[in-house]
């Protein structure tokens, strides 16, 4: 039986066999025939639903490959002090959410860049204890991999000037040795344990605002990064019939050995909710100056970043998981970190060889690649390791990267070098640490700019093609989780995600790519978007 059928519009398929379409019938969540109007007309029955588009344009469902599922959701009700352009109005907005907020509660933030601001300091705790004496305060930097906080947030995490810091992590202190209020990488886990988490239907609860504006933003599927609390609020949407969007859910170090217990493998789930590989962390974030480099950051000849997770117990966890059944996928933002991460999957491979294992059997990834050393940029090809980028770190990290990493920047957030090399990509946005929207994304790909700076793109060399950049965003993604012969592209048998656009994107000028309007998108043959009749 067919459920519906679309008329009269402009199907960009991705399908190299079929690039374009008329009309398309889709039956029990699937695409089972397009063609023109009039070769699918005819295929309607008695409770065929038969949609008129009149033109408008349907593109494959996207895919943000890297994000953070539940930190998005929670972002959405916090404390908003994303790319704020002073330390004051970060200040001003937990002032008021402190007056609103009984006393003792916890207050929440995200999104500071102290690189943003006009003295480029990191701020204090001193600074929220003038507004916040008695609450709690938590803000997770941009790059998420700082926090600041303040005295009242240390007290309740036992912090003290003494405390010493983790593993993999900074207690940031004054040269008179006092903690200041920034937490480095793990550090950050000092506090943030201690604030009370959200149940699972709690958080599901917040997961439904993130869906709705992940659906208008015309994605259809993510792959997230989150803690296993996200993957059980996904499934309580689930078992509601409430859950609209596709995941793909990575496994985060601390529960690596939980996870090989119970015997989950890569592709364990269905094509709603799915494991997907082992997710490390080889060093910190450009932001904190943190990522692990081969030379120093400019103007700090002794910092060269730091590492998370070493190389020696990378090879480790990684060996292991890929033993069992899992792939991994390695945050290296540095270009030493992404040399050691090339150095681990490098082993790896060879035994996997040694097993009789085909490179596609453990689809590793490395997360960001944000700058890679000359020496190492064709290794991810060799090797088969997809590059999992966010083309939007290009033009929002810009100015930092020029003021720390200067000339090496030619070979930092570069998927056409992955591309030339003939690597696989899979794009995303690393929300809530960049917008959640792939039209954004899609757009800092193409041009390289931001508001039209600068001037013909930075590094246009690294531009990409409006082509290349929607297969980062659909046939990479479906790679990376094993699902390229389901997704990624409109073809018979493949799943009926695809959103609805008011122009042909093809035949847009590269800037108005961010005005284009997303009319609708379908997931499993049901509109769980729609802004037309």
């Amino acid at each position: 039986m067919i459920d519906t059928i679309l008329l009269g519009a402009n199907i960009i398929t991705l399908d190299k066999n079929l690039p374009r379409a008329r009309a398309l019938a889709l039956s029990y969540g699937r695409v089972v025939a397009l063609g023109a109007d009039d070769e699918i007309r005819h295929l309607a029955n008695a409770g065929t639903t038969v949609v008129n588009l009149d033109g408008k344009t349907i593109l494959p469902g996207l895919t943000d490959a890297h994000l953070h599922w539940e930190a998005q959701a929670q972002a959405m009700r916090s404390v908003n002090v994303f790319e704020v352009s002073d330390k004051s109005i970060a200040i001003e907005r937990v002032r008021e959410r402190v007056r609103e907020t009984p006393a003792d509660l916890w207050v929440r933030g995200q999104g500071w860049a102290q690189d943003l601001w006009p003295d480029r300091t990191f701020p204090t705790r001193q600074d929220l204890d003038d507004v916040a004496p008695a609450h709690p305060v938590y803000l997770s930097a941009k790059s998420g991999h700082a926090a600041w906080v303040n005295s009242a947030a240390l007290r309740r995490a036992g912090i003290t000037d003494s405390t010493p810091d983790p593993e993999g992590g900074q207690i940031q202190r004054d040269a008179d040795g006092a903690a200041t209020g920034i937490l480095l990488e793990t550090a950050m886990d000092l506090v943030s344990e201690r604030i009370p988490s959200p149940t699972s239907d709690e958080l599901a609860g917040m997961m439904l605002q993130a869906q709705d504006h992940a659906l208008q933003c015309g994605i259809t599927m993510i792959h997230d990064f989150d803690e296993p609390s996200c993957l059980a609020a996904l499934q309580v949407l689930r078992e509601r019939g409430e859950l609209s969007l596709r995941v793909l859910k990575q496994i985060n170090q601390n529960w690596l050995s939980a996870a090989l217990d119970s015997g989950i493998r890569s592709g364990f789930g269905d094509d709603w909710i799915r494991i997907g590989a082992l997710k490390l962390f080889a060093d910190g974030a450009l932001g904190p100056k943190t990522a692990l480099m081969f030379e120093p950051y400019q103007g700090e000849p002794d910092n060269y970043g730091m590492a998370v997770v070493d190389k020696e117990e990378m090879i480790e966890y990684v060996s292991r998981a890929s033993a069992f059944g899992l792939p991994s996928s390695i945050h290296a933002i540095g270009d030493k970190a992404v040399h050691d991460t090339l150095d681990v999957f490098e082993v790896v491979r060879s035994e996997e060889a040694e097993r009789g294992l085909p490179a596609q059997d453990r689809r590793h990834r490395i997360e960001h690649v944000q700058i890679i050393h000359p020496g190492d940029a064709g290794r991810l090809a060799e090797l088969d390791v997809i590059a999992s980028m966010q083309p939007i770190h290009a033009t929002s990290d810009r100015i930092t990267a020029l003021r720390y990493w200067g000339e090496r920047t030619a070979y930092a957030y570069n998927p056409r070098l992955q591309l030339d090399q003939g690597a696989r990509v899979a794009f995303g946005s690393d929300a809530p640490v960049e917008p959640l929207d792939p039209f954004i994304g899609i757009h800092a790909a193409v041009t390289r700019q931001r508001d039209g700076q600068p001037t013909g793109g930075w590094h246009p060399e690294a531009r990409l093609s409006l082509h290349e950049s929607l297969l980062g965003f659909t046939q990479g993604p479906a790679y990376a989780a094993r699902m390229e012969d389901r997704l990624g592209k409109l073809k018979e048998g493949f799943l009926a995600d695809f959103i609805v656009l008011d122009r042909d994107i093809y035949q847009v000028e590269p800037e108005e790519i961010l005005e284009l309007n997303i009319l609708g998108t379908m997931v499993g043959g049901d509109w769980r978007f729609r802004a037309f009749d």
